[in-house]
């Protein structure tokens, strides 16, 4: 009975004590986020051209049809070099032999003879040139032309111009929510790239070449204007 009733005594003399702990007091609600995504551009001329052209022949074998695309597509070769391009800017992009048939009515196919290609692609880095050459290599011989495409040798420095205002258009659209919805500003928690894109005006459409141009105006070219884009989102806390 002693114990008993010690063990009584003991739970009396701390029920007190623990009722006298402090309450805890309650989390404060989590800050209200943001995620937004904003895109900055920046705008400057190109200054290089990408060239797309080449030789096309047809002949009754494949071996001749072959033999005298290679001679014109030499020429070629030639006129792009003697126009100031090195090496390292003419790069063959596609070369193939097929057959080609005529089909008349209710009867099989019959061969009408073959058809060579051999197709390249030229980096001109100086875009006063890219007429020129594109008139020098008709005149040597290329019948077929594909597009015409424009871009920056060293896209760095307009990539950051467009990082630079895509940042600070996402901050203002960030601060503009923060306002509107009465809280006193915001705090960047996170952000991350989306990517960028060159984005050139309408580039020259692929065209057949007809015959050679020497007596003409030289091709008039107009580089216009590109607009280089990247994309930032951000996370952010909303401050009271």
């Amino acid at each position: 009975m002693k114990t008993a009733s010690a063990a009584v005594l003991a739970l009396t003399l701390a029920l007190p004590l623990l009722g006298a702990r402090p309450a805890r007091a309650a989390e404060p609600p989590a800050p209200a986020t943001l995620t937004l995504s904003a895109e900055g551009v920046s705008r400057l001329a190109p200054d290089m051209a990408s060239l797309s052209l080449g030789v096309v022949t047809e002949a009754p074998t494949a071996g001749e049809a072959l033999r005298v695309n290679a001679e014109r597509m030499t020429k070629v070769m030639a006129a792009l070099k003697k126009a100031g391009l090195a090496d390292r800017d003419i790069q063959t992009s596609g070369l193939s032999v097929s057959p080609m048939y005529d089909y008349p009515n209710g009867q099989p196919p019959a061969l009408r003879g073959y058809q060579a290609s051999n197709q390249v692609t030229a980096s001109v880095r100086d875009l006063a040139r890219l007429g020129p050459v594109l008139d020098a290599t008709v005149n040597a011989g290329a019948n077929t032309a594909g597009q015409v495409g424009f871009g920056l040798s060293n896209p760095l420095a307009a990539e950051n111009a467009a990082r630079e205002a895509a940042v600070k258009a996402l901050n203002a659209k960030a601060d503009l929510y923060a306002r509107a919805t009465g809280h006193t500003g915001v705090r960047l928690t996170a952000l991350s790239e989306g990517g960028f894109a060159p984005q050139p005006r309408p580039m020259m459409k692929a065209y057949a070449m007809a015959a050679p141009m020497a007596d003409s105006a030289p091709t008039p070219v107009a580089p216009g204007e590109l607009n280089v884009s990247i994309t930032v989102s951000g996370v952010f806390e909303m401050v009271k």
